[in-house]
């Protein structure tokens, strides 16, 4: 019997590729969480938002870790994942671009 698991739209995609680093940032020394582009959330959302058009499309909670949140510009396909955790720091895990919101489930998707 195939199972047909169901892609959310892009965190299950996304989140992935940040998962791995994001278990190392919410417990990062100082000197590597400024190194990985870290700060006050509002102001990285604000500069996510300014300076490349990115608006959330996706979140989750990554348990005892904090929120996993995706912003995207539809139009020019930039994608950040951003990682807060609960005591307030947000650090970028990963960016890029050619971003796309899916909605197939993983047995319509090609190989």
């Amino acid at each position: 019997m195939q199972m047909k698991r169901a892609v959310r739209p892009t965190i299950s995609l996304l989140a992935t590729l940040g998962l791995a680093a994001a278990l190392g940032a919410a417990t990062a020394p100082p000197a590597q969480a400024q190194q990985m582009r870290c700060g006050p959330r509002a102001k990285i959302v604000a500069h996510l938002e300014k300076k490349y058009g990115e608006t959330r499309h996706s979140v989750g909670l990554q348990q005892g870790r904090g929120l996993v949140e995706v912003y995207a510009n539809a139009d020019s396909g930039s994608w950040t994942i951003l990682l807060t955790t609960p005591q307030g720091l947000s650090c970028l895990m990963a960016a890029g671009d050619a971003y796309q919101a899916m909605e197939a489930s993983l047995a319509d998707t090609p190989a």
